[in-house]
């Protein structure tokens, strides 16, 4: 469905979500055609985006050589969330999320892990870290870690971040220009659309 089915996908990246609810999980109608199923639809929609959202994660983690003995647990993992994305509204409403992902989220970090870990460089910890405005132009943080970091108006202009984790960090005007980000791991588009990367900025 074109994202202006759901208003908060205009905002916030819904991973398909918001197709996939109204294309299966409500059979082709949409809260615009049939106002009775608006406060369904938008109940599940939460539910659904983050399921979307773990099999994002578990996507890319598929992805990463370095991790490819866990391959096996990570297809399973993203077979079993495409299973409960699928299911019906009773069951999506019904369904306790976050201690699914708390189930799912420490598979993902362990990949995480084994494609840092072959980064080279120090790899630094910067998890749940409050970088606002702290200069690291062309710092070496291959294989860094800076899930949940705020990295509001952080230069990292020319930074090496091959094999750094992005996982839920904050990146609104992060300035990226001339950054490595050959391999960066679990970065969204909507994180690269918050962030500064062309060459039209002073």
């Amino acid at each position: 469905m074109p994202r202006r089915g759901f208003p908060g996908c205009v905002v916030f990246d819904c991973f398909g979500a918001g197709q996939r609810i109204t294309q299966d999980t409500f059979g082709g109608r949409d809260w615009r055609s049939a106002p009775e199923l608006a406060g369904d639809m938008f109940a599940v929609l939460p539910v659904v985006r983050q399921l979307h959202e773990l099999m994002w994660y578990l996507t890319e983690a598929l992805k990463l050589d370095e991790a490819r003995r866990l391959h096996p647990k990570l297809r399973a993992a993203l077979d079993e969330t495409d299973v409960l994305a699928g299911s019906d509204p009773g069951g999506l409403r019904k369904l306790d999320v976050e201690a699914y992902r708390v189930r799912v989220v420490p598979l993902l970090r362990r990949a995480s892990e084994m494609a840092r870990s072959r980064a080279g460089g120090r790899r630094p910890d910067h998890s749940g870290a409050q970088l606002i405005g702290r200069r690291l132009r062309g710092a070496d943080l291959r294989g860094a870690s800076f899930r949940g970091a705020l990295l509001i108006g952080t230069d990292l202009r020319d930074a090496d971040l091959r094999r750094a984790d992005f996982t839920g960090a904050d990146m609104r005007g992060t300035d990226l220009r001339g950054a490595n980000l050959d391999g960066a791991i679990f970065l969204t588009a909507s994180q690269l659309r918050a962030a500064v990367t062309g060459d039209d900025h002073p």
